[in-house]
């Protein structure tokens, strides 16, 4: 069984959802907190993959771009629609942060189904669902 990468005790519970929150408010985290899940995995399936780090967590630049890609989900301006980020407007990455997390995202991508097949078929979803909205418009 693979372990996801967690992040830290503090950040945990800064992304909880709160009791006073709005539905919608609510909604919007829940979506983040996806992506979030979605990016670690990917991260962590890369990182075990080709840097060998096993379940130890990832190596230093593995950790650096998580980070980069938490912080970019945080500032996303379309934080209640916001579609899947190739589908983004809006390219709000480095261009050499842009190029690691491609290669992330090429390498991991095709092993997603098999050790992650429910946050798979969840970004699958959302990029169709985005794909849709913006031919409408």
């Amino acid at each position: 069984m693979i372990r996801m990468i967690t992040g830290s005790k503090s950040s945990r519970k800064r992304d909880k959802l709160k009791p006073g929150m709005g539905p919608k408010k609510r909604l919007q985290k829940k979506l983040l907190e996806r992506e979030y899940q979605t990016i670690e995995a990917m991260i962590g399936l890369s990182c075990r993959e080709r840097h060998g780090t096993g379940n130890s967590g990832p190596c230093p630049a593995c950790d650096e771009l998580l980070a980069y890609a938490k912080a970019r989900l945080d500032q996303c301006p379309y934080q209640e629609e916001k579609p899947a980020c190739g589908r983004c407007p809006i390219h709000c990455y480095k261009p050499d942060m842009k190029k690691r997390i491609q290669d992330v995202m090429r390498y991991a991508g095709p092993l997603m189904i098999r050790w992650h097949p429910f946050l798979t078929i969840r970004h699958l979803f959302l990029t169709l669902k985005t794909g849709l909205n913006s031919r409408r418009r």
